[in-house]
């Protein structure tokens, strides 16, 4: 029997950096809709909806044709608004892919190479890394970094470089899909030392020894989290449509 492979995009109103981000205009539609409209395109999913955090969101979501889910605006990141999903039983699958709100640019070709083992028997999670380029990214606190063992597995995630006085470094390219067995195992965990110092939430999952397995890809992620971004977005929007 083929698995269900849910996507969920996660979206809340308030953000620290860029508050009302979700519903910043890009290309004239909101930016929600781009990573609604970019993972419907891919015709990987059983099922494509948003997580939101309020009726504005549940409008907006509707105005555009958009299947949207309240949740919790209590919920401390996009994974809790999954398992609260998973646990209120408002939907089910069998793989759980978590594709952020902010994220318009993520291409078919990027959810193959995440979902390529998701078959195979054992594995609980999965993400990707990208190797670094700019010279600039392996010092900033704002590019997570990531190292692996020979079975593609990750050992550790910082926002400083790793490993030490290496050339190849690679970063973590922060969509994630999850077995449901892994997500209600995510659902019982408490946030560990690790990951409160490094701000990373992955990091708990490794903690509690859980697998992620990490695979590579050459596609660059463009991710919106100031105003600033946004404006460079509005040149590339249009290559998306």
């Amino acid at each position: 029997m083929s698995k269900k492979v849910a996507c969920v995009i996660p979206a809340r109103l308030a953000s620290t950096r860029f508050p009302r981000k979700v519903l910043a205009p890009l290309g004239g539609k909101p930016l929600i809709q781009w990573a609604y409209e970019g993972a419907m395109k891919t015709g990987l999913f059983d099922q494509v909806v948003l997580a939101v955090d309020c009726i504005e969101l549940l409008e907006a979501a509707k105005a555009f044709g958009g299947e949207a889910i309240l949740t919790d605006p209590n919920c401390q990141s996009g994974t809790d608004r999954l398992v609260e999903l998973d646990q209120k039983k408002k939907l089910q699958a069998d793989i759980w892919v978590n594709w952020q709100g902010d994220e318009p640019f993520i291409t078919k070709e990027m959810i193959e190479t995440l979902l390529q083992s998701t078959g195979e028997p054992g594995e609980e999670i999965w993400t990707l890394k990208r190797k670094i380029d700019k010279p600039e990214e392996i010092t900033s606190q704002n590019v997570v970094k990531v190292v692996c063992d020979q079975s593609k597995r990750a050992l550790y995630f910082s926002r400083n470089p790793i490993p030490a006085n290496e050339k190849n470094i690679y970063k973590h390219i922060g969509i994630y899909a999850y077995s449901a067995d892994a997500l209600k195992r995510i659902a019982s965990l408490e946030p560990s030392p690790l990951e409160k110092a490094e701000k990373l939430e992955q990091l708990r999952f490794l903690d509690n020894g859980m697998s992620i397995h990490v695979h590579e890809t050459y596609q660059e992620i463009f991710g919106i989290d100031t105003k600033e971004e946004l404006a460079l977005a509005e040149s590339l929007c249009y290559t998306f449509t």
